[in-house]
């Protein structure tokens, strides 16, 4: 099987669910209450993130505590976790920096240089793409969506020619192109992708990409949807003729 590090992949769940979630961006207690209100039990279950864990919330720095004592959480990195490590890795005046200030990222600038690698280490450390096995197929997890229509074509990408992985990697972290135009062409070599990125009032299914990112960061209008990656349910369920499908 190919493999590459920006690939993470998990085995089927055989004790209890695997559950994904669309973006936290700090938002830690509302997420904790919300599985609190899935029934989440963390001894069996597990919960897959689609990335930007951080910025805009007020509890960005508790993303160590969930990404390294929390064995049942799983993210990849989003664009929000990109533009911290890009920040670090530019330095004090560059423009990564001032970009990610304006989109959420005070927080990191209040720290230490210590603590901003450390921070930043940890953030690194994130996969672009998540495999999660299920018996009724294989579940695909990115930030923001596919930049092919074979899922097997993308994932090889990431280690072609450096000029082609960083154009995936771009796709896969920043692109709203699928929703946007309202794509209805499905993914192929996976059962379902399930993406964040693009705040929705509900979720929205575009051929077999699942849009999840429904606000539960927002100040009010918006609450965290979770997706049973066996079911393909989502969690609260969304009423009939709410979530979209093309």
């Amino acid at each position: 099987m190919f493999e590459t590090r920006e690939v993470q992949r998990f085995a089927a769940n055989p004790a209890g669910r695997d559950l994904a979630v669309g973006d936290i961006h700090g938002h830690f207690t509302r997420l904790q209450a919300a599985l609190e209100a899935a029934g989440f039990n963390p001894s069996i279950d597990r919960l897959f993130s689609v990335g930007d864990l951080v910025d805009r919330g007020p509890q960005s720095l508790d993303v160590d505590e969930w990404l390294l004592r929390k064995p049942w959480f799983h993210a990849v990195r989003g664009n929000h976790e990109q533009m911290t490590v890009d920040s670090h890795a530019a330095g004090r005046t560059s423009a990564e920096r001032g970009l990610h200030f304006i989109n959420g990222g005070a927080w990191f600038y209040g720290l230490s240089g210590g603590e901003q690698a450390y921070y930043a280490g940890i953030l690194a450390d994130l996969p672009l793409v998540m495999e999660v096995e299920t018996t009724q197929g294989l579940i695909g997890i990115v930030h923001a969506d596919v930049p092919r229509g074979s899922w097997g074509q993308m994932t090889h990408s990431l280690s072609g020619s450096a000029m082609e992985a960083e154009q995936t990697a771009t796709t896969l972290q920043w692109s709203r192109r699928r929703i946007t135009d309202s794509d209805p062409g499905g993914v192929s070599g996976v059962r379902a992708v399930v993406v964040g990125h693009t705040p929705l009032p509900q979720p929205v299914i575009l051929g077999n990409v699942y849009h999840i990112d429904t606000g539960g960061w927002l100040p009010e209008r918006g609450h965290f949807t979770l997706l049973n990656l066996q079911t393909l349910e989502f969690i609260p369920a969304t009423p009939p003729g709410q979530s979209r499908h093309w």
